[in-house]
């Protein structure tokens, strides 16, 4: 059998255009020689649609436009992810389906059966899950349909404690030719041996080849990267699409020379760098915005902001502002402006002296006989955050904030000042990620300029100020979060892996006090395995101390 691949970025709630690009897809694909044609799961809708689903019009008009896109298949079947109404009076009111449409209708329905609902995941709180996968007859073929979650069992899966039912061991016992997946699996890093792990189970398990069809694009902080793929019965990679861009591709199951592919293979920065390009032009495009902004600070993280922003958004629709106070180096500024020359971006520069002496002559009668302290350094960031967003509204621009994981993580940020925009860019990736970004970057030429990777890091919000100031060196900062945060362990497990006490100590005492911060922080693109957003829920008044 040929097989269709329709690996396509969707926008959620677009049902219009979602139904242009699947009938393109599918008609493309059909001219191919594809005989079975499968689309993401719920690529109808766009993944994920959450509560949208609980408008009184969006589940019934997801089913009026697949009647509208059923009606356009012709004898190649098409499998395509919607959401089914549940009519029973019992469970959730829907089910995240798949609609077998073929010859004018839909023709079959498959349900999901395994419903995740942890990290970035909420499906149980909408979705009605089928107690068993569903077997499609058809041509002498009997294809069993699964959907994400439903193929992420087994002992490598710690999540698989969740469910007692097990669709691949259902397939293990069932006579089918091969398994079908439908999925809207989100990236991070590390996730791409771990999924192929997966699919290469479901086909030993079964004994029979899976195909699986992943989304691609990005949707608010979740970046899918695609990678669909056919794995034989015997476990080898036969067909691998494009990582972070769409891709459609017919693959003939029945071809008598099968060439093999190894495991899935790039260079994690590359995977990194292409993700949040990704996730950066879908966030602003899929919103309406052709232009972004940024402050230059002539850091290393502003730096970062801007080569990602002009790769996603192109050069000419990139905004740089460079905003000097009293005490700014020249070096900042020159690292700034040679920055916006090497990447070709719009570059002004609107010093914040007036406005920060005009705050400060304000606030003076409050503030008289009282001590300087960390009081003036934040109207130094919140003015310069006051007029970043004036050049937003002025000019529509997305205005991208800049502060890294690590920085967020222990509040070393300025709430209302340098957290102020509509994008967090780079709040998932640890300031050690972000000088390996970097350097990865400038690999082939100097695009940040090297002055900015090399000089030590400084908020310059007084004289002579420096990161390491007020925290631990990155590389140690960086390894305690990820154990804290990531991996959740305790300050006991933590110094026993060899920290320092009283540096593990205010790490942690850092990240729990800057809790509210993080809740009113623009969103971010989420490429690790736990992100600050929907997938971390700690109480911001909680007296918990671990």
């Amino acid at each position: 059998m040929k097989i269709g691949l329709a690996q396509i970025n969707t926008i959620v709630g677009d049902f219009e255009g979602n139904k242009a690009r699947i009938i393109e897809s599918y008609d493309k694909l059909v001219e191919a020689g594809a005989e079975l044609v499968l689309f993401p799961e719920l690529v109808l809708t766009g993944y994920p649609p959450r509560d949208l689903l609980f408008k009184s019009c969006f589940v019934s008009d997801n089913i009026r436009y697949l009647k509208e896109i059923a009606e356009t298949v012709g004898s190649v079947p098409a499998l395509i992810g919607y959401v089914e109404v549940n009519k029973s009076e019992k469970g959730r009111r829907f089910f995240n389906a798949a609609a077998w449409c073929e010859r004018g209708k839909v023709r079959h329905v498959a349900k999901k059966c395994l419903l995740p609902t942890y990290d970035v995941f909420d499906e149980d709180r909408y979705f009605e899950s089928d107690s068993e996968p569903t077997i499609i007859s058809w041509k002498g073929w009997r294809l069993g349909v699964t959907i994400c979650e439903d193929i992420w069992t087994g002992p490598i899966i710690e999540t698989s404690r969740h469910y007692d039912c097990d669709p691949v061991g259902f397939f293990e016992k069932a006579d089918i030719d091969m398994i079908l997946n439908l999925s809207a699996s989100p990236w991070h890093y590390g996730k791409d041996p771990t999924r192929q792990a997966i699919v290469r189970t479901a086909a030993l398990r079964s004994g029979k080849p899976v195909v699986y069809v992943n989304a691609v694009g990005g949707n608010d902080e979740l970046v899918f990267d695609g990678h669909s793929m056919v794995m034989s019965e015997q476990g080898e990679l036969l067909c691998g699409l494009a990582p972070f861009e769409e891709e459609l591709k017919v693959y003939d199951l029945k071809a008598e020379n099968k060439e093999v592919h190894g495991e899935f293979q790039r260079d994690s920065l590359a995977d990194i760098h292409d993700a949040l390009v990704l996730g950066l032009r879908d966030y602003a495009h899929k919103s309406g915005f052709k232009k972004g902004l940024i402050g230059l600070s002539g850091g290393i993280d502003s730096a970062l902001t801007a080569a990602l922003a002009a790769k996603a958004l192109g050069p000419e629709n990139v905004i740089g502002i460079s905003l000097p106070s009293a005490i700014s180096s020249d070096h900042s500024k020159d690292d700034a402006k040679q920055l916006a020359e090497n990447l070709g971006i719009q570059y002004q520069t609107l010093p914040i002296e007036k406005v920060v002496d005009g705050a400060m002559a304000t606030l003076e009668p409050l503030f008289t006989g009282m001590a300087a302290d960390v009081t003036e350094e934040n109207v130094q960031a919140r003015a310069r955050g006051l007029l970043l967003m004036a050049v937003s509204n002025k000019f529509g621009a997305l205005l991208l904030t800049t502060g890294n994981k690590s920085e967020i993580a222990v509040g070393y940020c300025t709430l209302y000042g340098d957290m102020a925009g509509g994008l967090a860019v780079i709040s998932d990736l640890p300031k050690t990620r972000v000088y390996a970004l970097s350097h990865w970057i400038n690999r082939d030429e100097e695009l940040i300029p090297w002055n900015t990777i090399k000089k030590e890091p400084s908020a310059e919000l007084r004289p002579d100020q420096k990161d390491q100031d007020s925290l631990p060196p990155y590389h140690i900062l960086d390894a305690i979060l990820k154990r804290y945060i990531e991996q959740g362990e305790s300050s006991a497990e933590i110094i026993e892996a060899g920290f320092i006490p009283e540096v593990v100590h205010d790490v942690i005492r850092k990240v729990d006090l800057n809790e509210y911060k993080r809740k009113q922080a623009a969103p971010g693109l989420k490429i690790t395995p736990l992100a600050f957003g929907v997938g971390r829920r700690i109480p911001i008044v909680q007296k918990y101390v671990s």
